[in-house]
């Protein structure tokens, strides 16, 4: 028995921490005054046709929140707001509403000084949806009415507009090649740089019948390492660094100290037995 009351009183705190709202009316005024339409808003469905404000109309929105439940007291909610929302466009503005201590509230938009929280709007009609917070009571979300208003401007660009659309492709800008010169200028420079190979081979024609011993086992070896720095230059003009030059050449150079060394002195001995 004593489980049963202990439900029961839960329940009974649960039926009271739900809000509703008591006698909740929406009036829209032309310029004099004159009431235009009225609407008192059903809390399960909104009406059908959309509620509309002309350029000089004004409208009025009045409700109480009270708990759910016998008795109908006034609450007055953490929170309360009015949103306004266009499906069309997917702007929406918010409106705080002050409520009394009783619960009761009063919201009044005259189209002649619209607040801010008015979005731009179009042709489409707003849906105005009521929000109520509290931390002590369940939240409140009810959906009252549609309301058109005379086509505003657009909505203003926000600076970062265009950093949330597509950008362009992004398109890689090589280095262009090379230009290389005509073919005729550069067969004529490279002959000037063979030409001195010319002339060698013309002198070295004049010189090669007074040294028959040229291609002697004592006189190549030196004629080779003269050969392999040749091949050396023109390796590292292709492909090899400086430091590697360096390095190579040093080699090369002590080989030749060598056979250099023993190429004159064959020289010098031939010279001296055929004296």
């Amino acid at each position: 028995m004593l489980l049963v009351n202990t439900l029961l009183l839960l329940a009974a705190t649960a039926r009271a921490s739900l809000l509703t709202l008591h006698a909740p009316r929406v009036t829209t005024y032309d310029s004099t005054g004159a009431g235009i339409r009225t609407e008192v808003l059903k809390l399960t469905e909104k009406p059908r046709v959309p509620l509309a404000l002309g350029p000089t109309d004004s409208l009025k929105l009045t409700f109480q929140v009270v708990e759910e439940g016998e008795g109908a007291k006034g609450v007055q909610p953490l929170q309360t707001f009015l949103r306004f929302y266009d499906p069309k466009t997917g702007e929406e503005g918010i409106q705080p509403l002050r409520v009394t201590p009783a619960g009761k509230s009063k919201f009044e938009l005259s189209m002649s000084k619209l607040p801010p929280s008015i979005p731009p709007t179009t042709t489409s009609p707003l849906e105005v949806t009521l929000i109520i917070g509290s931390h002590k009571y369940s939240p409140l979300k009810l959906e009252l009415f549609d309301l058109t208003l005379p086509q505003s401007h657009s909505a203003p660009e926000h600076p970062d507009e265009s950093s949330f659309h597509p950008l362009p492709m992004i398109e890689h800008t090589f280095r262009a090649p090379n230009k290389l010169p005509p073919r005729p200028i550069s067969a004529l420079f490279a002959g000037l740089t063979l030409a001195p190979w010319v002339v060698l081979l013309a002198l070295w024609s004049q010189v090669f019948t007074g040294v028959p011993y040229l291609f002697s086992p004592s006189i190549l070896p030196f004629i080779t390492t003269l050969g392999a720095f040749e091949a050396l230059l023109f390796w590292y003009w292709v492909d090899l660094k400086l430091g590697q030059v360096l390095l190579y050449g040093g080699i090369l150079s002590v080989a030749t100290l060598f056979t250099g060394k023993t190429a004159l002195a064959s020289i010098g001995a031939r010279r001296v037995g055929r004296k």
